[in-house]
């Protein structure tokens, strides 16, 4: 990046210096046509030779009675001569040509900085060594101003778009990096180029390395997981055909094969979260509202008070089993916590929205967000006798975020809670 920095810095010498060397080799090359430079010779030869005759107390107001619209002049004291930055070297001599008395006179003629009083402005000594200056305007000077004008606008301008250029190289491996880190998941990673400074592929190169490290964690974690949920399934079932052991009492009979089934769930849907998301399905096109409506009557049908009402058909493109899972989860928990479950399925704007509400006792503001996390279950809002690990929500965010989908959850006014899902819908 210094060097960088350095080598933008030496171009704009190199182009300031070049500006500046072709702007002096035009000024000094400069000459009017014959007729203006005739009419400045004669206007400073007619003011010189006034002036001589005149005492200097009088020699200002003659000189500004001498003046006109496009040739001014000024007189001054001895020793207030102030010459231009920019000589015109070649009119001088063309003016000279024109009048040789002025060589005497020690004639100067130079580009103005500020065409306020003209483009062109001079001066000459009189015989006391007072000073008598003029200004003029010229239209073949334009040129010579507008130069100058560019040699200080150009190393600027150049400045500014090198800088510019600069900043976008070394940004845009930065912005890679950004996009890099908002796509950071659970899936496999995907290394960013390192591009840039030594400073960036620096960065660029740890965060592949903290890429591979998580992906490498969350893989053993899950197949940790996968295992532990897989071997605890073979002991419950050796458990439940000791059951039909005819010596064990109908009543613990019941309450081993309720403790079971309930691990089972458990087990369930801890292999459903730590799962490979899904994302191994393709999408396909599938109608939310009749998924809604047939899990909603098979609710009903084994006596749960639960109830339909929105669209009979709304088709969107995502992975049916995890959506449908999801919608079962809000469901149950509707069910189990509220005691009852009204689903809303619509149609709004661009996506499909999909609403389920309950009369229960809601969640606690301060836990909304704590609700949606893994294993956070909420006993102080709901009964601790809940069957699960806590994952039902977590598992209906995730279903809902690979689908590019929202959730929202929030208490309803009157009581219970209300939980909206916003899939996008398909194009038409």
């Amino acid at each position: 990046m210094p060097e960088r920095l350095l080598g933008v810095l030496l171009l704009v010498i190199l182009v300031d210096g070049a500006a500046n060397s072709l702007l002096f080799d035009r000024v000094n090359a400069f000459q009017l046509r014959r007729d203006d430079a005739s009419r400045i010779a004669e206007n400073v030869v007619l003011a010189t030779r006034t002036l001589e005759r005149l005492p200097p107390k009088a020699r200002q107001a003659h000189a500004v009675a001498l003046s006109t619209q496009r040739f001014s002049l000024e007189w001054v004291q001895p020793g207030d001569r102030t010459r231009g930055s920019l000589g015109l070297d070649s009119l001088r001599a063309q003016v000279i040509e024109i009048a040789p008395e002025l060589a005497l006179s020690d004639l100067e003629i130079h580009l103005e900085g500020r065409p306020d009083k003209g483009n062109i402005g001079g001066s000459v000594r009189l015989s006391d060594r007072s000073v008598l200056r003029f200004h003029t305007y010229a239209h073949a000077a334009w040129k010579l101003t507008a130069g100058r004008v560019l040699s200080f606008v150009l190393p600027s301008l150049a400045l500014v778009l090198l800088g510019w250029a600069l900043l976008r190289t070394v940004l845009r491996p930065l912005r890679n990096l950004i996009r890099a880190t908002h796509d950071l998941e659970a899936g496999a990673p995907r290394p960013v180029p390192e591009h840039g400074p030594d400073e960036m592929r620096g960065l660029i190169r740890a965060l592949n390395d903290m890429q591979d490290r998580i992906h490498q964690s969350l893989t053993d974690r899950t197949q940790t997981m996968l295992a532990i949920g897989h071997d605890l399934k073979t002991p419950l079932a050796r458990m439940r055909l000791r059951l039909d052991d005819e010596s064990v009492e109908p009543e613990v009979r019941e309450g081993i094969a309720h403790d079971i089934d309930e691990m089972r769930l458990l087990l369930d849907s801890l292999q459903a979260y730590v799962d490979s998301d899904g994302k191994a399905i393709a999408p396909e096109r599938i109608d939310i509202a009749v998924m809604a409506e047939t899990l909603v009557d098979a609710a009903a049908d084994h006596g749960a008070d639960a109830r339909y009402a929105g669209v009979a058909s709304l088709e969107v493109v995502a992975r049916p089993v995890s959506i449908r899972r999801a919608l079962s989860n809000l469901i149950e928990n509707a069910l189990h916590y509220g005691g009852n479950a009204r689903v809303h399925v619509r149609k709004d704007g661009g996506a499909a929205e999909i609403v389920v509400e309950d009369d229960g006792p809601g969640i606690p503001e301060d836990r909304i967000a704590d609700a949606l996390q893994p294993f956070v279950r909420l006993d102080t809002a709901r009964a601790r006798d809940t069957a699960g690990m806590g994952l039902g929500l977590a598992i209906v965010r995730k279903a809902v975020r690979q689908e590019n989908g929202t959730l929202d959850l929030r208490n309803r006014p009157e009581g219970g809670l209300r939980v909206t899902i916003r899939l996008p819908l398909t194009a038409d």
